[in-house]
């Protein structure tokens, strides 16, 4: 495993990520999302439906993938478009180290501000009832994992990364993954819906898709994307545009 983590391109990716731009994202979605648990709570007091409603449908649906879209794509993307990646392409550092690494770090940002402030939006607005806090930040978690995957490959194979990133986050999981029957069987949210469904009280939080199939499905496309990214940064060439 050290061989696949090395701490100097960890320590600039995490500057990278959490300088002043993307900071002030990364903190003001986990932070409206503890405003709307804050007010739900105080207008219409502790409810399981409610709590459930903001949990699935802000949290999991809209806050998690657009954080996965400014780690992910921000961990190598702007290295790419600046043409600074050469400088780290020059190390003796091997290129699907540099990918690991950098996946590591994508994923801690997103689960930190992600799953985290979900877990506190849940006690706030029910108490964890039926396990709904647990269970949407243990949704959150995984989501995060391949949500930094598959955004960390978008970096590495278009420099349009953020634009499709967003288009994928708003239309895709937002809409599509939670409103069209299809698209459903093809979301991260409803894969990670499958563990939340696990975690919950019966009944209390539903997946389309289950458990075994969305456990193999969020590991093929974690695995699979980490994998390919690496492989796109071994074509990168020092004498290219890049």
């Amino acid at each position: 495993m050290s061989s696949l983590y090395h701490p100097t391109v960890a320590r600039l990716t995490y500057r990278a990520l959490l300088g002043r731009r993307r900071a002030l994202i990364l903190f003001s979605l986990p932070g409206l999302l503890l405003v709307i648990a804050v007010a739900v709570r105080a207008l219409s007091g502790a409810d399981d439906q409610t709590a459930d409603a903001v949990l699935g449908g802000f949290a999991l649906a809209t806050m998690v993938p657009l954080i996965g879209v400014i780690a992910g794509t921000g961990a190598i993307g702007p290295e790419i478009d600046d043409g600074s990646v050469v400088y780290l392409l020059a190390k003796p550092v091997k290129r699907p180290t540099i990918i690991f690494t950098k996946f590591i770090v994508a994923t801690g940002v997103t689960v930190v501000f992600s799953a985290l402030p979900t877990l506190l939006a849940g006690y706030i607005l029910n108490g964890n009832g039926q396990q709904l806090a647990v269970a949407y930040a243990v949704a959150a978690t995984v989501a995060s994992i391949t949500y930094g995957a598959m955004f960390l490959l978008l970096g590495t194979i278009t420099r349009h990364a953020v634009i499709v990133g967003l288009v994928y986050a708003l239309v895709w999981e937002s809409l599509f993954g939670s409103l069209v029957g299809g698209a459903r069987d093809l979301s991260v949210q409803q894969w990670s819906l499958a563990l939340a469904q696990k975690v919950a009280d019966n009944g209390a939080v539903t997946s389309e898709v289950g458990l075994p199939a969305a456990v193999l499905l969020l590991l093929a496309v974690t695995v699979a994307a980490t994998w390919y990214a690496g492989r796109k940064l071994r074509t990168l060439t020092l004498a290219g545009e890049e």
